[in-house]
């Protein structure tokens, strides 16, 4: 067993947002509405979190850059969130890097991902695609937009300017996701949350465990192994772990990453418990595999271009 990692850290999931705003319909319910979703209420998410937010959450967790997803921002004003989020100050090392969003079927999805990318800071898009019927768990528009040809236009076109692509979806999607990164072998999706293992029934992570193992085998996909408190409400150290272990042995070390998803993941757990677990499980490896893990894939996947001496933030 190596000793835990004290290394530099990259954290390639979180959000920021400034309710004051008015850009983000999901967090602004009608009166007297506490909508509960997959992960939890989103009564506590109801507050403007901003980059001080972060910083004071992740302090003293060694984070020296972050990626931020993006965060539900109001489809009528694209274009906005990145815009917004490139006047942070880039000497902290949050938000250094963005994946914006952008509805690959629009009809202007490939002017609007030209935009994007000519945003120094932009290098990846997320259009979630994780469908349920039940609407408390859905975050999709449509239940099959993997594909959808049109859809399936706007991901080539990201692929062409040199973006990569945050998947979101449920365990029961990963085949539909399968049968998308061998259609696209030149796109790097980055699988979010650990392929969402949200039905914890046996026969549920039975599902998880065997779709992930067939995700895994995908040269073209890399996981974030993230927010398993969302799932996971009355977690334990031991109930994380097979579900990390699960993604390493899927994945391994050379294609996953550690990431937060902060404020998201605060619902259910403070940020230093979330990395303590991540620090424990990971003990296992070596050093070099560990420091792929907090550091290189995400520098790698979302080019930050950091050395690995680069000072906290």
């Amino acid at each position: 067993m190596s000793a835990r990692y004290a290394g530099p850290i990259i954290d390639p999931h979180h959000h920021l947002w400034d309710l004051s705003l008015g850009r983000h319909p999901w967090l602004q319910p009608p009166a007297g509405d506490d909508k509960e979703m997959v992960f939890g209420s989103l009564a506590p998410l109801r507050r403007d979190y901003l980059a001080a937010d972060y910083l004071n959450d992740a302090a003293g967790q060694g984070i020296v850059a972050t990626v931020h997803i993006e965060a539900g921002w109001s489809a009528d004003h694209p274009l906005e969130e990145s815009r917004w989020l490139g006047g942070l100050d880039e000497s902290t090392g949050v938000a250094r890097r963005l994946v914006a969003h952008v509805a690959l079927d629009r009809p202007d999805a490939i002017a609007l991902l030209e935009a994007e990318a000519a945003n120094k800071r932009v290098v990846g898009i997320r259009d979630i695609v994780s469908w349920h019927p039940d609407a408390a768990r859905n975050f999709a528009r449509s239940s099959q937009l993997m594909s959808d040809p049109r859809w399936r236009e706007g991901l080539k076109a990201a692929t062409r300017l040199g973006l990569t692509f945050d998947l979101m979806l449920f365990p029961w999607q990963m085949q539909e996701a399968l049968r998308l990164a061998a259609d696209f072998p030149d796109t790097l999706f980055l699988l979010n949350h650990c392929g969402s293992p949200a039905d914890r029934t046996p026969e549920g992570m039975a599902l998880w465990r065997q779709g992930l193992a067939a995700l895994g085998r995908a040269d073209n996909v890399l996981i974030k192994i993230s927010d398993l408190v969302a799932y996971d409400r009355q977690w334990t150290l031991e109930s994380l772990r097979p579900v990390i272990e699960h993604c390493l042995a899927c994945f391994g070390s050379n294609r996953a990453m550690f990431a937060s998803d902060f404020p998201v993941a605060g619902l259910n757990a403070n940020f230093s418990e979330v990395y303590d677990a991540f620090r424990l499980v990971a003990a296992e490896l070596s050093e070099s595999e560990q420091h792929d893990l907090f550091f290189a894939n995400a520098n790698r996947a979302y080019r930050l271009g950091l050395e690995t001496a680069a000072s906290g933030a």
